[in-house]
């Protein structure tokens, strides 16, 4: 299970500080799907990066009793000096994964080729982002994170991402933070909204969903 008690988180302004998680709390039990629902800048991938670690909670607590990944797609830890198969060992060294294994998956599931051996800030943005989503594949974790909509690449590799993902890894827990109802309806067996910054319960999918939309009237 991950639970978040009361998870606040607040950030510095030249105006003042402020408030981007107000006294967050909900429960993600093994296998189960979860989506929060929000506008742009409604503090969804804060949230999502305090779940995976990357940032720490102003105030509140939370208890991870899975094994929990990165935001999916997030490039953000990479060594940017460093090439694309150096930042897969520096993972595999981490994680006690194969590095020889590793290293074939990802260059065949990237197709990023000879960029590979290429320093990752040579990387465009879909560059790093096709590296970023073959690395977190590398890792069977119990409950991934998926920050927005996962438009990684052209239409046949986004195909590729969603069979490996939502597929073959059907039996895993996931946060899915998005402004889009219809990804999360589609993913999702359960959701809350993110709205100024605290979570509304709805009930089932369907009544939070009708809560959403009419919020964003």
């Amino acid at each position: 299970m991950i639970s978040l008690a009361h998870v606040s988180k607040e950030y510095p302004t030249h105006s003042g500080r402020a408030l981007v998680l107000d006294d967050v709390s909900f429960s993600v039990m093994p296998s189960q799907k979860v989506g929060i629902l929000g506008r742009n800048g409604a503090g969804k991938s804060t949230l999502i990066r305090i779940i995976s670690g990357a940032e720490r909670p102003s105030s509140g607590a939370i208890t991870r009793n899975m094994s929990v990944s990165w935001p999916l797609a997030f490039g953000g830890a990479f060594q940017a000096s460093l090439t694309g198969l150096d930042n897969i060992r520096f993972i595999c060294r981490i994680y006690g994964q194969s590095p020889k294994d590793a290293e074939a998956y990802v260059q065949e599931f990237s197709e990023l080729g000879r960029y590979l051996r290429e320093p990752v800030k040579t990387y465009s943005s879909g560059m790093r982002a096709r590296l970023a989503f073959a690395i977190s594949m590398l890792i069977e974790f119990d409950c991934f994170l998926i920050d927005e909509i996962m438009a990684v690449g052209d239409v046949r590799f986004q195909r590729k991402c969603h069979d490996e993902l939502f597929v073959k890894r059907a039996d895993r827990a996931m946060i899915i933070v998005s402004h889009d109802e219809s990804y999360i309806r589609s993913h999702c067996s359960e959701a809350y909204i993110l709205h100024e910054g605290r979570i509304i319960r709805g009930g089932n999918l369907d009544d939070t969903i009708s809560i959403y939309n009419s919020l964003m009237q």
